[in-house]
């Protein structure tokens, strides 16, 4: 038995759940979300919660997709209600950005500025040019953005510049030291 899939995912005032069929669409006050869950899992709606089950549960070979898409739709309830979002830092001499529309210019040390086009769904906040923070109602697109935000100008193990996560720890290593002559 799967302890999270047994769990009911709560319904929270504002938020509306269709199921037809497989095709499960969410919409709140921070968007509208739909996705296709595998023909193997039920799901049942009732009036504040949906139940996720599994339509054999003696099969064990759809076992790992019952927590799954439990814990898919209560993201997606979360991301209409409250959203998602992620913290990025740029540490480096000259490292910034900036927001301008819809794309997100970046200056990581190369000979010409990154532009990122910012998706549909997400958006970028930039605060003391070297703050990101990134917001959406999709859990995953959030933490696609932020790792193709990353993967530019990943950090360094020398000095540490580069584009990290907040709370990341980088393993620094050791710089190359000259030997003393006697």
């Amino acid at each position: 038995m799967s302890r999270i899939g047994k769990k009911a995912v709560a319904i929270p005032p504002g938020v509306e759940v269709k199921i037809d069929n497989q095709v499960v669409t969410v919409k709140g006050k921070n968007g509208l979300l739909t996705r296709t869950f595998h023909p193997e899992v039920v799901l049942q709606q009732g009036a504040t919660e949906v139940v996720v089950t599994l339509r054999n549960e003696g099969s064990s070979a759809y076992r790992p997709l019952w927590g799954l898409s439990r814990t898919l739709l209560a993201n997606m309830v979360t991301g209409v209600s409250t959203g998602f979002s992620k913290q990025l830092m740029i540490l480096g001499v000259g490292y910034r950005a900036a927001v301008e529309g819809r794309i997100l210019k970046l200056a990581l040390g190369f000979s010409h500025p990154v532009d990122f086009p910012i998706p549909d769904g997400i958006q970028i906040e930039v605060e003391k040019n070297t703050a990101l923070t990134v917001r959406g109602a999709d859990r995953e697109m959030v933490g696609q953005v932020c790792a193709k935000i990353r993967d530019y100008r990943s950090p360094e193990p020398y000095k540490g510049k580069g584009v990290r996560y907040l709370n990341e720890y980088v393993v620094m290593k050791e710089g190359k030291k000259s030997k003393k002559k006697k």
